[in-house]
């Protein structure tokens, strides 16, 4: 499971496509509606937030924004607490950690989309709305 902490824009589609569907594992995770991947590091963040379920939707909503953008048609019905224009508190991302995923994403990019890889050479990292930047390492859930 990778919950990009990367802005979605940056994702080519499979990335994106992929993004959406762990994301949504994530969802049913928090909600109590599945039995695997409860132990899941990536999903600390989320669980620390005083509404862990706004959390994730807000997540998947900019998701779904930015498909909708690209022309993909992802389900927004499936989202079950949707926040609309209004945002949860925002969550903390190092900068150590927005850095090692964006070098991860870039070695993706080579493999299995070199057009999209060429633009992620020329930018640089921007996180997910959802996340505020601050000082220091790789996160400690990160699993490297």
């Amino acid at each position: 499971m990778r919950l990009w902490s990367l802005h979605p824009r940056h994702l080519d589609r499979m990335g994106l496509v992929a993004c959406w569907r762990e994301s949504l594992l994530a969802q049913a995770v928090l909600a109590n509606r599945t039995r695997g991947y409860r132990n899941h590091p990536q999903l600390e963040r989320f669980r620390a937030q005083p509404d862990p379920l706004a959390a994730i939707g807000s997540y998947l909503e900019q998701l779904a924004r930015e498909a909708q953008s690209r022309g993909y048609r992802f389900d927004s019905s499936r989202i079950l607490r949707p926040t609309g224009d209004s945002m949860p508190p925002l969550i903390t991302v190092t900068e150590g950690q927005l850095e090692h995923e964006w070098q991860h994403l870039g070695a993706k990019l080579q493999r299995r989309s070199p057009q999209d890889a060429e633009r992620w050479s020329q930018s640089s990292p921007t996180p997910h709305p959802l996340f505020r930047v601050v000082p220091g390492g790789i996160e400690s859930w990160e699993r490297v």
